[in-house]
């Protein structure tokens, strides 16, 4: 069975790891090797830029795009980039991985759209609007601009109601659409969701976020939001993080097999089984991993079977459901 997975962190751990790390086989969950025993179809790669620990932030992102594409390259015998949605098709033609190039916290075009455009001409095609602090575009639920420290659970759980995208916010997503982009709504907070389901003419989605009924933090999705991302034809990604999947007495918990089957079956009940795809956040979490890379996913799949989950269902949560997106999106 094939896997799209929406969301992994590997750029910036190769990156940070140095040249001699590479793409093709390392100590990291997210390598070639593992990635074709997991029958990956399309692995989408987030460059995230620490925008407030960094003096020229778009220094940053360009060196991970360069890193990226550097990665491409070298390995141009197994991995291929998309750039439409055409490009998915051809490349399983050719027995290679699709890899979709992605940008965690959106604020990297500093309110120029120009610069958004300009992304989108370097291989972009999919953006999470905001990470964890307020920037051009919109706010998050959580802003480390808050607190010290990110586990504090009272502030896991705050919610914002009050402040969504701005006027540039709007402007950013309706361009996004128009050049082919897919608008990421993991990090954003809950009023910037609601103006994404008023703007939004195509499907979006969650790439890296879970039910917040059965682990009550900000950075999963509340039931209407759930409901609302079906309605438009979006996709939510289950998120491995641990702490994101149920409730733990400390911080960086356990990511357990039987916690991403509740979300699941929980997310198809009160909504239905074609808003839910995968994104694992490999490389960009700290949790015990019972799925430690796309070549365990089997241990879900057999899951979901025991849990009553048809074939077909499983098919659409791994791959189909966010397949139908880049098809309308790309």
């Amino acid at each position: 069975m094939f896997l799209i997975d929406m969301h992994c962190d590997t750029i910036l751990s190769l990156w940070e790891q140095g040249e001699n790390a590479s793409l093709r086989k390392n100590g990291l969950s997210v390598d070639i090797e593992k990635m074709e025993q997991g029958h990956v179809l399309v692995q989408n790669f987030a460059l995230f830029t620490h925008r407030k620990e960094e003096a020229i932030p778009e220094k940053r992102t360009m060196d991970l795009m360069d890193r990226y594409w550097s990665e491409l390259e070298r390995n141009a015998d197994r991995l291929a980039p998309v750039l439409c949605f055409e490009d998915i098709e051809k490349n399983a033609r050719n027995h290679k991985i699709s890899c979709l190039l992605t940008l965690e916290d959106g604020g990297v075009v500093f309110d120029d759209l120009a610069m958004l455009r300009n992304y989108y001409r370097l291989g972009v095609r999919m953006i999470a609007l905001t990470w964890n602090y307020p920037n051009g575009i919109g706010y998050p639920n959580l802003s480390m601009d808050d607190f010290t420290d990110y586990k504090q659970a009272s502030l896991l759980q705050k919610v914002d109601n009050e402040n969504g995208l701005t006027e540039f916010g709007i402007r950013y997503v309706k361009e996004m659409e128009r050049l082919g982009m897919i608008v990421d709504v993991s990090h954003l907070s809950d009023a910037g969701f609601w103006d994404v389901v008023h703007h939004a003419t195509k499907p979006f989605v969650a790439s890296h976020s879970n039910a917040r009924t059965i682990c009550p933090v900000a950075r999963n999705l509340d039931d209407d939001m759930i409901r609302a991302l079906d309605q438009k034809g979006g996709v939510m990604g289950l998120n491995f993080c641990g702490d994101f999947l149920e409730t733990h007495a400390a911080a960086n918990g356990p990511s357990r097999v039987e916690a991403m089957v509740r979300h699941i079956l929980y997310i198809r009940d009160i909504a239905s089984i074609n808003c839910i795809g995968i994104g694992t956040d490999f490389d960009g979490i700290h949790s015990d991993l019972e799925i430690p890379s796309s070549a365990h996913m089997w241990k879900l799949q057999e899951a979901l079977r025991k849990a009553g989950l048809p074939q077909e269902d499983i098919e659409k949560v791994f791959y189909r459901n966010v397949l139908r997106v880049y098809e309308e999106t790309l």
